[in-house]
């Protein structure tokens, strides 16, 4: 499916979008102000992706000085009752903005940026990877246990040259019990202990975003889920629960090439891959469940998942489409201090319930799959962080054996290690960022360098790269050689 099939603008998009300012009490003659023009998303990988990123939603120990700080949703227990808050007195000016709340709580960002390949890709007809002038608008209302939050973007796209509609959040939250709560519609979940990496984490993410240098939040995919978590001092729970499958915004060939074997080279906008996604109602569902409980410093959870491969699993020979086989993964994790730094370990067992035995060399074998990190201070306002991620294929003898002559052969073992740097200067208003990628089984990489610049309260520029690496465009990281890119970024929050 190409990005456009994924963000019709249209009637049905901008209808939505005066939903949301009606939600905020706003007349629809407030509208947002005409767009300057700009860009768009996408979808993410026809082979199989490996984890992306994630943050430890709240209930996650405290990180110790200097490693304060995250992105994602905060997924804690529920508000506090009644009269443990704590009292204070309310002024004039806390009136006044409390009396202005109930008619407006309207903000967000209008956020212009631009990217390029620094090298030529013979599969795409384009070197412009981003062009795009986005405005987001969010708004929320609040009656006493019920709350309405919404955060919608509408964006124009240089490199397709059309309007886009994308509705990240339109989420109902209930919290009948002080210990309960219940969020259902739009959202962007996330759990799990890795940084751009994933394991247990099997919300849909945007490859593509991630890949040509939109700001790290477009990562995270919306799902459409109902959500319940119980909390406790024994045990939190949290169930989440998709009734139609939500993939990743996986990479078609559209934005961003790729190998694709069935050509037996990298191919792009002239050979998007066709795909067929479980889409019925209730028969094509997830269910995703995470049991935590916080020991002193330390938090230890299990997750379990019952759905389908999130990017392409699998491969349909005729017609050529890409597959989403049926998938579930068990899993575990812990995350606490450790001297002073946060260690985290996190392990899933990928089980392939369409290729236990490993005999078709078109579905994706069953993986154990271990991630292994660990971040701190290493001097003022510069903190450092590494990982080790491991991807075990398991029945690789039997994967081998059943292998068309055509088809590259996957490694055993695929071994990655990361490496994160963050500066801080000028009073933390300059923020020098490298994220990393290697991978010594592949022989490939994946570097991310950023500089962001904050010029007010309102304004912020920002710039970086992404650098694919590899010996051959049969890998992961290899593969998208090419498309590797440089972007710059503005941005006016209010």
């Amino acid at each position: 499916m190409s990005e456009g099939g994924w963000m019709k603008c249209g009637l049905a998009g901008w209808c939505a979008a005066a939903a949301v300012m009606v939600v905020s009490g706003l007349p629809a003659a407030a509208q947002a102000p005409t767009l300057p023009p700009g860009l768009a998303p996408e979808p993410a990988t026809a082979p199989a992706l490996p984890p992306g990123l994630a943050s430890e939603p709240a209930g996650t120990p405290a990180l110790p000085p200097g490693l304060e700080g995250g992105s994602g949703e905060s997924d804690g227990a529920p508000p506090l009752p009644e009269g443990l808050a704590g009292d204070s007195v309310a002024s004039p000016a806390d009136d006044a903005r409390t009396e202005k709340e109930k008619f407006l709580t309207l903000h967000g960002f209008w956020d212009t940026r631009a990217g390029v390949r620094y090298r030529e890709d013979p599969a795409q007809s384009k070197d412009l990877t981003m062009g795009e002038s986005r405005l987001q608008l969010k708004t929320e209302k609040h009656w006493n246990a019920v709350s309405l939050d919404a955060t919608a973007d509408t964006y124009f796209d240089a490199v397709d040259e059309e309007g886009h509609f994308d509705l990240r959040q339109l989420r109902l939250s209930w919290t009948p019990l002080d210990s309960v709560d219940v969020k259902i519609g739009r959202q962007v979940l996330t759990w799990g202990t890795g940084d751009m990496l994933f394991i247990n984490d099997l919300f849909p993410k945007d490859w593509n975003s991630f890949f040509i240098g939109r700001d790290v939040e477009y990562l995270k995919a919306p799902s459409d889920a109902v959500r319940l978590g119980y909390y406790s001092d024994v045990v939190n729970v949290e169930l989440v629960y998709t009734p139609r499958f939500n993939p990743d915004r996986y990479i078609t060939g559209d934005r961003i090439s790729f190998y694709n074997p069935m050509y037996g080279r990298t191919v792009g906008r002239d050979h998007e891959m066709g795909m067929r996604e479980p889409d019925d109602w209730f028969d094509s569902d997830e269910w995703a469940l995470r049991v935590y409980r916080n020991f002193g410093s330390t938090q230890v959870a299990l997750y379990g998942y019952s759905g389908y491969w999130k990017s392409p699993g699998g491969q349909q020979l005729l017609p050529p489409r890409g597959l989403f086989p049926a998938l579930n993964v068990y899993g575990a994790s812990v995350r606490g201090t450790v001297g002073k730094g946060v260690a985290s370990a996190e392990v899933g067992w990928y089980d392939s319930r369409r290729d236990r035995a490993g005999r078709d060399p078109f579905v994706n074998n069953s993986e154990l799959r271990l991630l292994l990190g660990y971040e701190r201070e290493v001097a003022k306002e510069l903190t450092a962080g590494v990982q080790y991620y491991l991807e075990h294929m398991l029945d690789h003898a039997d994967y081998a054996r059943s292998l068309w002559f055509f088809l590259p052969e996957r490694d055993e073992n695929r071994h990655v290690f990361t490496l994160r740097l963050t500066k801080l200067l000028m009073n933390q208003n300059l923020t020098l960022s490298f994220f990393g990628y290697f991978s010594p089984s592949d022989n490939d990489g994946y570097l991310r360098p950023q500089v962001a610049y904050k010029l007010s309260d309102d304004w912020s520029v920002d710039a970086g790269g992404n650098i694919f690496l590899g010996a051959w465009d049969t890998t992961f990281f290899g593969q998208f050689e090419d498309n590797s890119n440089v972007y710059a970024g503005m941005r006016w929050s209010f």
